[in-house]
């Protein structure tokens, strides 16, 4: 079973698409659908989550949409993986070896630390893409 489901990473790509968008207008949910290629009614049940979390606003009417709650540079990954997956594990389940299970609690900090970057953070991917683009054709 991989670490981050498809919903994680859906909702981690939803996220950052309402991180481009301006920050004053709502995002249709076609929109981010759209944008983001994630199925419209799967992308209503995350967003549903994350509202609940308080990463997302959620604007009625017919200019309505969504917007993030916060700034982008104070919602952390990790906020957003934990609102949709639960904890982040490693395991699922302890061994009966207690030197593994330091082990797999260690990579479970580390994995934290990792995720725990900012959405505004993920802007500096776009380099590292742009340097892949550059050096592939």
């Amino acid at each position: 079973m991989p670490l981050i489901s498809t919903k994680g990473v859906y909702g981690l790509t939803a996220m950052y698409e309402l991180s481009k968008h301006d920050k004053k207008t709502p995002m249709q949910i076609k929109e981010i659908s759209s944008n983001a290629n994630i199925p419209q009614n799967y992308l209503e049940q995350l967003l549903s989550k994350l509202r609940r979390a308080e990463l997302v606003k959620s604007i009625r009417g017919a200019k309505g949409g969504y917007i993030l709650a916060h700034a982008a540079e104070d919602i952390k990954v990790l906020d957003i993986l934990v609102a949709l997956e639960g904890d982040i594990n490693v395991v699922d389940s302890k061994t009966s070896n207690p030197i593994l299970n330091i082990f797999f609690d260690e990579s479970k900090q580390n994995m934290k630390k990792l995720f725990d970057m900012n959405l505004a953070k993920l802007d500096d991917y776009q380099d590292k893409y742009n340097e892949f683009l550059h050096y592939s054709i």
